[in-house]
């Protein structure tokens, strides 16, 4: 197997985007990874998108040709990876494949998603396909619901407080300030997350992340060529995924994600790190619990300490370990198809020294982590650069 880099990266402001469609997302990020890369789409050997209900939220499918056509890559083979929330990275991990095997040299890498053009009640119904759609979604569990009795369960075995969850967001908020590609890049207070209107009890409006429109992209090759491209190549030292049962109810545990659990040791042994190595790392913060559990799940802390560790500062940027210095879910927002590569892309933005206004001292070593729906599926990357 080959080493696998990214060699060039680029997103789009992620938001409210009136002025830009599906198609319009797509092409800005595509073109702003090639140009980082410093290469033509001629010199692409194929692609992997990710997203997850373009179908039902513009009402167009068949996306891998699509963007073959609006990128201007036909002929070469574009494929469309689904994988609910997880949709982006799952799309990295085959183009990570693709390289590694041989079977492609240079490979471009997207996630996209246009949320905002239907009302919100339309659009929950849509995410809530991610889940058990039979015995959650028909039933009426939505995922603040199904997060909430997550929530519910690690308060009443470990003691977490709303106080906890709430201090996730006010860092979540304070790092997206100095993003400037963040849905929401202004400081909240712990005064306005708990005082924000409830949505599923504990989780309030200010404990869950936006719909967002947005798209991001990375360009891969193999290390042996990547220097010919940049002087700064973040290799990709791990790319693992697990799955678990999709339905809540069928779960071994409310607190926590095994499939997340899983992901991460496989990526641990495979990059041959362990969480004390990682300098940063983007997780999935669909909700503030999702990011404490996570924090848990990944290894940073045990089980049952990440709220502390979290009300403690132990996550923020200059801290023991920074977690989601991009803003994560919550302050850059959540175009759901889009949300794994961006993940990459801040970590190589981290790696290469470049994310200005938000920079980790002394970066060598980043995590990012992305689940699909309420835990079904976790894809764990790490990134080192050179």
């Amino acid at each position: 197997m080959r080493r696998v880099g990214i060699i060039g990266a680029g997103m789009t402001k992620f938001g409210e985007n009136w002025e830009q469609g599906f198609r319009e997302l797509v092409v800005e990020a595509g073109v702003k990874a090639l140009t980082d890369a410093g290469i033509s789409g001629d010199a692409i050997d194929a692609g992997y998108i990710g997203t997850m209900a373009s179908g039902r939220l513009i009402g167009q499918e068949h996306i891998g040709g699509l963007i073959a056509d609006y990128m201007g890559l036909n002929p070469i083979p574009i494929t469309r990876v689904e994988g609910a929330c997880a949709s982006g990275s799952l799309a990295l991990r085959q183009g990570v494949m693709a390289v590694a095997s041989g079977m492609h040299d240079i490979v471009v890498v997207g996630g996209v998603e246009k949320m905002t053009e239907l009302g919100v009640n339309t659009v929950s119904d849509i995410l809530g396909g991610a889940g058990d759609q039979e015995w959650e979604l028909f039933l009426g569990a939505t995922f603040p619901a199904i997060y909430a009795l997550m929530a519910r369960r690690h308060m009443e075995d470990f003691g977490t407080t709303e106080e906890m969850m709430a201090s996730v967001a006010v860092k979540n908020h304070k790092h997206g300030v100095h993003n400037k590609y963040a849905q929401f890049p202004r400081e909240i207070s712990m005064e306005q997350v708990l005082g924000s209107k409830m949505i599923a009890d504990p989780l309030k409006v200010f404990d869950c992340s936006p719909i967002t429109d947005g798209a991001a992209g990375v360009i891969l090759a193999p290390m042996d060529m990547a220097e010919s491209f940049t002087k700064k190549p973040i290799e990709i030292t791990a790319s693992a995924q697990a799955s678990d049962t999709i339905a809540l109810h069928s779960r071994q545990s409310l607190t926590g994600l095994r499939a997340t659990q899983v992901a991460a040791k496989k990526a641990f042994e495979m990059a041959k790190v362990t969480p004390k190595d990682i300098n940063l790392a983007e997780v999935h913060d669909c909700f503030t619990i999702a990011e404490i559990m996570a924090i848990e799940d990944i290894g940073f802390f045990e089980k049952g300490k990440g709220g502390q560790a979290s009300l403690d500062g132990r996550t923020a940027i200059g801290a023991e370990i920074p977690i989601n210095t991009s803003g994560g879910l919550k302050a850059c927002g959540h175009p759901v198809g889009a949300t794994g590569v961006k993940q990459a892309v801040e970590c190589v933005w981290q790696l290469r020294g470049e994310a200005e206004g938000r920079q980790v001292k002394d970066a060598n070593v980043a995590l990012s982590h992305n689940v699909g729906g309420s835990g079904a599926t976790a894809v764990v990357h790490i990134y080192k650069n050179q």
